[in-house]
């Protein structure tokens, strides 16, 4: 069988959208480059190891461990909408990272944009 890992890592790194995955301890164990960059002013990598909810206010805590805690409810909770970024004309979503067993092994945050894509069909960069 296949080692999926190194897909699924550049999977999240070629994505244009910020992916943050915790840990159940809400311990911040991945950051793709474009959640690096995201939040820089706020540690950028420094932040891996450390705690997502330190870095949200007391009614954000609240809802994440609510979120995560129904996730933990049934293997059908996967998938949460939390937000409309109307500044970014994005959706947010919470989703839950399940294992081979589908026990709950973790959280994401999903982006999904809202704005239609600009460039040309199957426009190749030349340089």
């Amino acid at each position: 069988m296949t080692n999926l890992y190194p897909y699924l890592k550049s999977m999240a790194d070629m994505d244009r959208c910020a992916v943050v995955i915790c840990n159940l301890d809400h311990e911040i164990i991945y950051m793709n480059p474009t959640a690096v960059k995201r939040y820089a002013k706020w540690g950028g990598d420094a932040l891996l190891g450390k705690s997502l909810l330190d870095c949200h206010g007391p009614a954000s805590r609240d809802m994440i461990r609510k979120v995560v805690d129904w996730f933990g409810q049934d293997v059908t909770h996967n998938i949460i909408y939390t937000s409309h970024n109307l500044k970014e004309n994005k959706d947010v979503y919470m989703v839950a990272l399940r294992d081979e067993n589908h026990q709950l092994i973790g959280y994401y945050e999903k982006h999904e944009y809202r704005n239609p894509e600009t460039d040309s069909f199957y426009h190749f960069e030349t340089d």
